[in-house]
């Protein structure tokens, strides 16, 4: 399991460089994905749209769009990489406006966990409902410089957060981390943080999950695509959809 103390304190030993490269590895390996003809849109439910439909999944990620469709990208992402915030910011919505829209692709968010700054962020996006997951998410990575700059502003608060009973802890953080603020500002209550916060074994079971995945999958950093199982060699947009339409999104 990952070391809630130590990890904490990890975006905070030394300056922050947000540089756009992946963030903790090398990109990961591609698997072989063959070429397909291309697939005919699906029409979503009447009355929907498939970019509003969200289905968390036992992996607790969130699939946005068609949860049958026939190519299915999964994103392994932190909400303390850069290189994320950059697909966040230049690639992720052509991927939801131009694929997912089409019922023919599906886009499945999971966090891989990097700190404990980013295990707080984890599960604060998942303190809404499970439509707010993708949206929150995106504002982080818009605002990503600025929180993390907040971030490291007060290391002393988030030491004494962090020796706080376990219950108590990760409210402290987001506090210390001056995300409370951030959070309600977009729809969440400051009572609502606390109380999805307190609740210790939510909180610890995504760092789990992240652990148990990425050592499962071999996701060694982020973001990591993978398209229909295959790890794709690429960690943008620019080498992601060459790839869905070779699937046959086209």
């Amino acid at each position: 399991m990952i070391d809630l103390r130590r990890l904490a304190f990890a975006t905070l030993a030394a300056p922050l460089a947000l540089s756009l490269g992946a963030c903790g590895s090398e990109e990961a390996q591609t698997g072989e994905i063959a070429a397909t003809q291309p697939i005919e849109e699906i029409a979503a439910p009447q009355g929907q749209a498939w970019t509003d439909m969200v289905t968390v999944t036992p992996e607790d990620g969130y699939l946005l769009g068609n949860p049958d469709a026939p190519i299915k990208v999964i994103e392994y992402a932190s909400l303390t990489c850069p290189a994320c915030a950059a697909f966040a910011g230049n690639g992720a919505e052509q991927l939801k406006e131009e694929y997912v829209s089409s019922g023919r692709v599906s886009f499945e968010l999971r966090n891989q966990v990097h700190n404990g700054i980013d295990l707080v962020l984890a599960a604060l996006v998942r303190c809404g409902e499970d439509e707010t997951f993708h949206p929150l998410s995106a504002e982080v990575w818009a605002n990503l410089n600025d929180l993390m700059n907040g971030a490291q502003a007060n290391p002393q608060a988030l030491q004494a957060a962090m020796e706080l009973p376990e219950e108590q802890r990760f409210f402290a953080v987001a506090e210390a981390a001056s995300l409370v603020d951030f959070f309600a500002a977009r729809g969440l209550s400051v009572d609502q943080q606390r109380t999805c916060l307190a609740n210790t074994q939510n909180v610890t079971a995504i760092a789990d999950r992240s652990d148990t995945q990425s050592s499962e999958l071999g996701i060694e950093g982020t973001p990591t695509f993978l398209v229909n199982g295959n790890k794709v060699d690429s960690n943008s947009w620019a080498g992601l959809e060459p790839v869905l339409q070779r699937t046959g999104a086209r």
